[in-house]
């Protein structure tokens, strides 16, 4: 049996493949305890500073496994609560993690895939891919965070649009509502998440964590709290040793060499 999370490590740069292309890479238990590992084994490694999030074949994931709840209707609820106690953790631990996520999403992203989705910081669309909620169709409520992350992206009216309705955002609905980064044909999304992988992966990722902690706190912060989380998180990371490089570098003209810490 293949793998059902490819892990890529290429320099700084890990890219995570969901690699259930017959299923759309829904997400059943194994597969999600296949991420899960790929998540704690990237994120536990200090020389990876920017991760891809990808997937085999004509989707990036279309939501979880609504086969393996439908197996015994009376314990589908214990099928959703085995998924999420996986699947929970490791996006805590991407969120947590300074190294910033690309997503390179190809075809449909539904459900917990748009929640997935919707987690990264950079997201980069093939310009006929679809997003789309779907709970409605089947009673269920949104996981993997997909209320929280779209909330921040979309903000109120368009999520609880889509949650009510199922109505899908095409590629270019998604960029201009803010979810999506860029828009690509299809054959050129996995080089291009690749390449701004690459180049992020060179920059200073610790800052580059500070970045999204304040930008994720700054909807539901007064401005004088969020003057003071600038504050702190200047002090942190002007004691930083890229910090010094970048300073130093800015000073004598010359590209800084930054080392992540």
């Amino acid at each position: 049996m293949s793998e059902l999370v490819v892990v890529t490590k290429d320099g700084a740069v890990a890219e995570l493949r969901f690699n259930r292309p017959e299923a759309l890479n829904a997400l059943d238990l194994p597969i999600s305890r296949a991420f899960a590992a790929a998540v704690a084994d990237v994120t536990a490694d200090p020389g990876v500073r920017a991760i891809v999030l990808s997937g085999e074949g004509r989707a990036f994931v279309a939501g979880g496994d609504v086969s393996a709840m439908a197996a015994d209707p009376d314990r589908g609820h214990e099928v959703v609560d085995a998924l999420l106690e996986v699947l929970n953790p490791a996006l805590i631990a991407l969120r947590e993690n300074d190294a910033p996520v690309i997503a390179a999403v190809r075809g449909v992203a539904a459900g917990a895939g748009l929640s997935l989705v919707a987690n990264a910081d950079i997201v980069v669309a093939d310009d006929k891919a679809k997003f789309v909620m779907a709970y409605d169709q089947v009673a269920g409520v949104p996981d993997c965070g997909g209320s929280w992350f779209l909330t921040h992206r979309l903000g109120r009216a368009r999520v609880m649009d889509m949650m009510l309705t199922g109505a899908p955002l095409t590629a270019a609905e998604a960029q201009i509502a803010g979810l999506v980064s860029r828009l690509v044909p299809a054959d050129e999304v996995d080089t291009t998440a690749r390449t701004l992988a690459a180049k992020i992966a060179t920059g200073p990722t610790a800052s580059f964590g500070r970045f999204r902690r304040l930008v994720d706190a700054a909807p539901h912060t007064t401005l004088a709290d969020q003057l003071a989380a600038e504050r702190a998180a200047f002090v942190a990371a002007a004691q930083s040793d890229d910090f010094r490089e970048g300073v130093a570098a800015f000073t004598a003209r010359h590209k800084p060499e930054f080392k992540g810490r």
